[in-house]
């Protein structure tokens, strides 16, 4: 995709991930506007980055999201870019019982939140010369890990969606991309700085490279092993990286 001179809108933007690729195309010449829940973190952004836009935005709120891409289409008419970004990791313990509030609004902001966001703005895309629909998954699309069961889960349904999504629009000027990143050192969970977590600051500066040639997935190096493990030793490899954690579990917080 360009990376240049484009109209982008990112949910989840105040923080992490979706703040770095904010920034990023900012810094770039983008017009860039951020979704987010709270207020004072969507100013806080602003502030430090005068000229990108916010709006407060709850993904699980299917009315929030039709009313937010109405009033983007006809704030930024040129809109041509969705960053679907915005997304919750909490711990679950798949071996006891179920929070099932925790459960529906988890796959309401990581899956749903996508679904129904590329919904709300397809139409409008579909008008624009070069158009771009990034899904923010994860490599526990394709190495679940079980302190994450339901998270996993949620992004490899995600994964699936993008696939069809992008082959469904292949004759229309929307392009679909996947960015797919390892364990970034952000504060999805909590910040640990863990040596085994990738810092956001090179994993944004790969990610903004690839993008340029991107015709899919965004995999960044320290990635491509997750990536390339699913396979005929599926379930080796997710036992192999889940012992992992509990030889060596994350730091307290």
């Amino acid at each position: 995709m360009k990376t240049t001179g484009n109209t982008i809108f990112i949910t989840g933007g105040t923080s992490g991930i979706g703040r770095g690729l904010a920034e990023a195309f900012h810094a770039k010449g983008n017009k860039v506007i951020i979704g987010g829940r709270r207020k004072a973190l969507l100013d806080e952004v602003a502030r430090a980055n005068p000229g990108i836009d916010t709006v407060e935005l709850d993904v699980n709120d299917p009315a929030q999201i039709q009313r937010v891409a109405q009033e983007l289409v006809n704030k930024y008419p040129a809109l041509n870019v969705l960053i679907n970004n915005a997304g919750v990791m909490p711990f679950d313990d798949v071996t006891g019982p179920v929070d099932d509030g925790a459960a529906v609004a988890m796959i309401a902001t990581n899956l749903l939140g996508p679904v129904r966001f590329s919904g709300a703005l397809i139409e409008h895309l579909k008008t624009q010369p070069e158009a771009v629909i990034i899904n923010n998954s994860s490599t526990a699309a394709f190495i679940p890990m079980a302190m994450f069961a339901l998270y996993s889960a949620t992004k490899a349904a995600l994964h699936s969606y993008t696939l069809s999504q992008r082959w469904a629009l292949r004759d229309t000027s929307v392009s679909v991309l996947e960015i797919a990143p390892p364990w970034v050192d952000t504060d999805l969970v909590y910040k640990s700085g863990d040596p085994r977590a990738m810092q956001l600051e090179p994993f944004i500066a790969e990610v903004m490279a690839l993008l340029e040639t991107a015709t899919a997935e965004v995999i960044v190096e320290a990635a491509r092993q997750l990536r390339d493990g699913a396979g005929p030793n599926e379930q080796g490899f997710v036992n192999y990286l889940n012992q992992m954690f509990i030889d060596t579990p994350l730091p307290s917080p």
